[in-house]
C-alpha cells in the first residue's frame, strides 16, 4: 500500500520549481519532463516502454478515476521514470479496478508528485521545450536536486533499447487461418501491436532489438515490422543496418514511431529532436495518399527530416512523405514508391486511443499479399 502523502518538489533544469505532495513511491527520480494531452488511457501510457527515461506530466486534471487492472497493461511493468498529476482520484470508480493508481506506482517504485499546477507546468514546457527535471519526496532541498538534474544526461544521444526489449524471442500465433509470418523487432513493443496483426491472420515472431539480419532471414518472413521505442534514433545504428538489409532484399516492411524514424534513417534522411514532442491520443494527422484526417495516438520527441511535398531519392528508389501532423506539419509517415516499405510516426494499435489508424495493419497485410503474388507469378 502507498504511504500517506508528504511534501514533494519538482525542479526543472532551468530552475523552475513546483511544490506538491508525494504520489506513488517515496524517493527521488530524474528524467526528461514531457507532457501528455490524453484525457484517458493513463494505464496504457504508464506501461508504454517508449516512456522510459521520461517524467510524464498529465494535462488532464483528474487522473486515476478508473484505477488499475491487469488486463490493460501494454507491457510487463510501468516504464515512466516519474509521474506528475494535478488531482489524483481518491476512489477508483470501475468494476474492473483491482487497485488504485497510487498503489500501482508505489508497488513499481515510481516516484510521482500531485497537487501542483500542471497547466502552468505544461505552458512552461511548451514555451521552453521539454527539459530535464527531477521529483523528490525524500527531500525538499531544491538546490541539491537542481544540481543533480543539471548533471543528468540529455535525452539527445540516449539509448534505452537494451532496457526495454524482450530478453528472448517469442511467438504470437495468428488467430484463425495463418496468412503471413512477420518478424517484429522489439524496440519497446506494446502488447496490443502483435495482437492487431494476429487478428488479421499474421503469425508474429518477436525478436530482441539486437537481432541480426541473418536471424530475421532464418524465419523466412513475409514481412518485417519495427516497433515504437524510447531514446534518440541517432543511436540505433545496428537496427538501421538490419533494416537496410531488409529493404535491399525487398522484404515488405512496416514501422511505427521509432520504427518510422529508423526507416527514415535507412532511406538516408536525418532525424531531429522536437521542441516538446507529440504525446497523447488526440493528435490530428492527414494521410496525404487519401486526404483523410485521422485522430491518432502519439508518443515521440524526435522526427524525420524529409520534404512534405513531392518525392525524394533513396538507395531503394523514390520515396515520399505519406502522412503529416496538422498541428505543426511534422512528418508522420513515409513510403517507398517502388519497393514494399512504409511507416508512420504514431500508434495505429490504439492502446489507448482512437481506432482511426487501424487500417494501417490492413495496408501491411495487403502489401505482403501483393508481394507474395508478384513473387509467385
Amino acid at each position: 500500500m502507498s504511504t500517506t502523502p508528504t511534501e514533494a518538489i519538482l525542479v526543472l533544469e532551468d530552475g523552475r520549481t513546483f511544490r506538491g505532495e508525494s504520489f506513488g513511491a517515496i524517493g527521488e527520480t530524474i528524467g526528461e519532463v514531457v507532457f501528455s494531452t490524453g484525457m484517458t488511457g493513463y494505464q496504457e501510457t504508464l506501461t508504454d516502454p517508449s516512456y522510459k527515461g521520461q517524467i510524464v506530466v498529465m494535462t488532464a486534471p483528474h487522473v486515476g478515476n478508473t484505477g488499475v487492472n491487469d488486463e490493460d497493461f501494454e507491457s510487463k511493468r510501468v516504464w515512466v521514470d516519474g509521474y506528475v498529476v494535478r488531482d489524483p482520484a481518491r476512489v477508483s470508480s470501475s468494476w474492473r479496478s483491482q487497485r488504485t493508481l497510487d498503489d500501482q506506482l508505489a508497488n513499481d517504485g515510481v516516484v510521482g508528485i500531485s497537487g501542483l499546477d500542471t497547466r502552468a507546468l505544461t505552458r512552461h514546457l511548451r514555451e521552453q521545450g521539454s527539459m530535464r527535471g527531477g521529483i523528490s519526496s525524500a527531500s525538499t532541498d531544491v538546490d541539491a536536486l537542481l544540481a543533480k538534474v543539471q548533471d543528468a544526461p540529455s535525452m539527445k544521444g540516449a539509448s534505452f533499447l537494451a532496457d526495454v526489449t524482450t530478453d528472448e524471442p517469442y511467438v504470437v500465433p495468428a488467430q484463425g487461418e495463418k496468412k503471413h509470418v512477420v518478424v517484429a523487432i522489439d524496440l519497446g513493443l506494446k502488447g496490443m501491436t502483435p495482437r492487431r496483426m494476429a487478428e488479421r491472420g499474421v503469425e508474429v515472431h518477436v525478436l530482441p532489438a539486437t537481432a541480426t539480419f541473418e536471424q530475421v532471414a532464418e524465419l523466412a518472413p513475409d514481412g518485417v515490422f519495427m516497433s515504437n521505442g524510447p531514446g534518440d534514433p541517432a543511436t540505433a545504428d545496428h537496427q538501421v543496418e538490419v533494416l537496410q538489409r531488409v529493404l535491399a532484399e525487398g522484404i515488405p516492411f512496416f514501422g511505427i514511431c521509432l520504427g518510422n524514424q529508423l526507416f527514415g534513417r535507412a532511406l538516408g534522411r536525418g532525424t531531429y529532436k522536437l521542441t516538446y514532442g507529440h504525446r497523447g491520443i488526440n493528435q490530428p494527422v492527414q494521410d496525404l495518399t487519401t486526404g483523410k484526417v485521422e485522430i491518432t495516438a502519439h508518443n515521440h520527441g524526435f522526427a524525420v527530416e524529409a520534404p512534405v511535398e513531392g518525392t525524394f531519392d533513396t538507395p531503394y528508389g523514390p520515396a515520399r512523405v505519406t502522412h503529416v501532423g496538422l498541428n505543426d506539419q511534422v512528418v508522420e509517415g513515409l513510403a517507398l514508391l517502388e519497393r514494399p516499405g512504409f511507416s508512420v510516426q504514431y500508434h495505429p494499435e490504439a492502446a489507448a486511443g482512437p481506432h482511426d489508424a487501424a487500417y494501417l495493419f490492413d495496408r501491411f497485410v495487403d502489401l505482403m499479399s501483393d508481394h507474395k503474388d508478384k513473387v509467385n507469378a
